[in-house]
């Protein structure tokens, strides 16, 4: 996980990339259309996702590229899973559904997972039956009709970033000024029963 790294826009402007913590990865299952696949991609790897992936679906890379202008697989891995069974996640990373059910948890009520997969299914069918029941946890966006595959995933990842990151807080008023964090740092090591001889100066106990 990049941590400070330091990154520059197209208007030539230095951007410090927050400290989060934890990984996450995004993906999508059943969409047919690989453009709207790479938007969704190119949206990871600009909120620093760790990997990407894909279920059952299409893939044509020259058609992606129109979206996906960051050229992501190139410098995130991607893991294509030609069905559900075939999909094998790092060993305590969480399946988030992110899907439009009554059922599912309000996005801004949602505690994301400190490792996380998230997953997107295309806008008029939405995530098959076995995929949900295979979610950790099933999440929706409060809107009144589904989005776009890449805005939708950029609202999921945007929310994860408020919780995870590290941001000074809101000001009181909308004019307020913002307060920069302190640096962070490390304290001294904490022992629970007693300090190791070869901590002292003359390796002998006080």
């Amino acid at each position: 996980m990049r941590q400070n790294a330091l990154s520059q826009d197209q208007k030539g402007l230095n951007i410090v990339e927050p400290r989060t913590r934890g990984y996450f990865g995004i993906g999508a299952e059943g969409v047919s259309k690989s453009a709207n696949v790479g938007a969704l991609l190119r949206t990871g790897h600009a909120f620093g996702a760790s990997f990407c992936f894909t279920i059952g679906t299409g893939w044509d890379s020259r058609a992606a590229r129109t979206a996906d202008t960051a050229d992501t697989p190139l410098h995130v891995p991607m893991w294509r899973y030609p069905t559900l069974a075939e999909v094998s996640l790092p060993r305590g990373c969480a399946l988030v559904g992110v899907e439009l059910l009554e059922d599912a948890v309000d996005l801004p009520s949602f505690r994301h997972p400190l490792n996380a997969a998230y997953v997107l299914g295309p806008e008029r069918a939405g995530l098959s039956a076995a995929l949900l029941a295979r979610c950790d946890h099933v999440v929706r966006i409060p809107t009144r009709f589904s989005l776009n595959l890449a805005v939708a995933g950029a609202l999921v990842l945007y929310d994860r970033l408020l919780q995870h990151g590290r941001f000074a807080d809101r000001p009181v008023g909308s004019r307020g000024s913002v307060e920069a964090l302190p640096p962070t740092g490390h304290g001294a090591p904490r022992f629970r029963k007693t300090i190791p001889d070869w901590l002292h100066a003359d390796g002998k106990k006080p």
